[in-house]
């Protein structure tokens, strides 16, 4: 029987090569393609043989899967609902930003709700580990703490003592015996990652993988390390800020892009049951270039601030700074405000930012942030009660968007008295707040700043 041709694998993105090469083509890394052994084939005769597999129908019902709650309101929100036995997780974050004090709040939090709970760090030592814990007040929490990087080791460990949760901090330390390369390394994080979620699976054990990050922000190593786990979450904010928001990326359990608000503190990290009032919470005097935008974030509604500014420029080419939101689509309102409302912004550089540390990706916020730009290159202050939400078509047209009840309702309960909104909008019954429906932005500028 002829011999299947071997198959040669970058591990660096998964590219498939004919022959072994110096450096991928797909992605231009060096020393990345190993040979894989090829899949045995079997006697042509008999082909592969397996045992059949029970099948079901679209209609057979499945039980919901049972939650263990940890008391912590905000990762049981981005969680769907609580920690579900036999899930993988990764969490992401920039380094500092917390993670590691959040998962130790979180093990000790299940712990003392009667889950078995282990903590394996891999970049601290045990004394480490307690050092903060005894800071955080969580001495007292049954968490069984160990500090290996061994994964065969770690791997007999949790095999032994079937914990309910293990955390595994970080995915990037642990190293496998069975694979030749130096941990850290793609082939490294995608096999310790792989047996680990194989491990979840076959014991029901819930784990939690830390991820490092690129300079880019995105998680190290192969995405499949992503598609290997059921939910992802990242944990974002800014070293200035002490707010953090815990984002669900992706989630088999649950819905995603849901967010959990934290804030840093002495003690660890607090929640926050009213993100909007906290994002809000610096507004004083009206000001230029200040405009509330009224989001969703997942099933919750959040108010933030966007803030504007706009200044002479001695540059050629003006500056454009973003923080918090897309450049690209900056660039894009700047384009539909000269091209259809007459406003231009040549000469000038524009420096756009939203409050307290918050990312912004819903195009809902277009119109908040033409009616910043707009207030603060005619220093025109936007009325103090007043939220807005809309998306800008290149047309200058507003699009209506999703779930504008829940937002009037989020921005009632924080004393807002009125909205601008986009034309055919779905306003429900209303929550005693005068809304004011724009067909274009060109009409909202010309009532709003008499331009346009």
């Amino acid at each position: 029987m002829a011999k299947s041709p071997s198959v040669f694998t970058c591990s660096a993105c998964g590219a498939v090569h004919k022959k072994w090469a110096g450096r991928c083509d797909a992605c231009g890394a060096w020393n990345t393609i190993v040979e894989e052994a090829p899949l045995s084939t079997g006697p042509k005769s008999l082909g592969l043989k397996g045992r059949l597999l029970p099948l079901t129908d679209l209609a057979t019902q499945e039980a919901e899967p049972p939650r263990a709650g940890s008391g912590m309101e905000e990762l049981d929100r981005v969680l769907g609902g609580g920690l579900v036995p036999a899930s993988a997780i990764l969490v992401g974050g920039d380094p500092g930003i917390g993670k590691s004090t959040l998962l130790l709040q979180a093990a000790a939090s299940f712990a003392r709700r009667g889950v078995k709970c282990l903590y394996i760090s891999g970049e601290e030592a045990a004394a480490q580990v307690r050092m903060r814990a005894q800071r955080l007040g969580l001495t007292d929490a049954p968490v069984a703490l160990g500090a290996e990087t061994n994964l065969r080791d770690i791997l007999t460990t949790l095999d032994a003592e079937r914990p309910g949760l293990a955390i595994i901090d970080s995915i990037q330390t642990m190293w496998l015996d069975t694979v030749d390369s130096a941990p850290g390394s793609v082939s490294q994080v995608r096999a310790a990652a792989h047996e680990l979620v194989t491990f979840a699976k076959r014991r029901g054990v819930a784990v939690i993988l830390v991820g490092h990050v690129t300079k880019d922000g995105q998680i190290a190593g192969p995405r499949v390390v992503e598609h290997m786990v059921d939910t992802v979450l990242y944990f974002e904010g800014e070293r200035g800020h002490q707010f953090r928001i815990l984002r669900a990326v992706k989630n088999r359990f649950g819905p995603a892009d849901e967010i959990g608000v934290f804030e840093m503190t002495g003690a660890g990290l607090q929640q926050v049951a009213n993100p909007s009032a906290l994002f809000l919470s610096d507004r004083d005097t009206p000001a230029p270039g200040s405009a509330v935008f009224a989001g969703i974030e997942g099933t919750r509604p959040v108010l933030t601030e966007i803030q504007a500014l706009v200044a002479p420029s001695n540059l050629g080419t003006p500056r454009r700074t973003v923080v918090g939101l897309d450049s690209g689509r900056l660039s894009t309102i700047l384009a539909v405000l000269e091209a259809r409302c007459g406003i231009p912004f040549a000469g000038l550089d524009v420096f756009l930012n939203v409050a307290g540390g918050m990312r912004v990706s819903e195009p809902a916020a277009d119109l908040a942030v033409a009616a910043a730009l707009v207030s603060a290159r005619e220093d025109v202050a936007i009325p103090p009660d007043m939220v807005l939400f809309g998306e800008i078509s290149l047309s200058g047209a507003l699009r209506p968007v999703t779930q504008t009840e829940n937002r009037l309702k989020e921005a009632s309960k924080l004393g807002f008295s009125q909205a601008v909104a986009p034309s055919r909008s779905k306003l429900g019954q209303g929550e005693g707040m005068r809304v004011r429906q724009m067909p274009d932005l060109a009409a909202f500028v010309g009532e709003m700043f008499g331009a346009g």
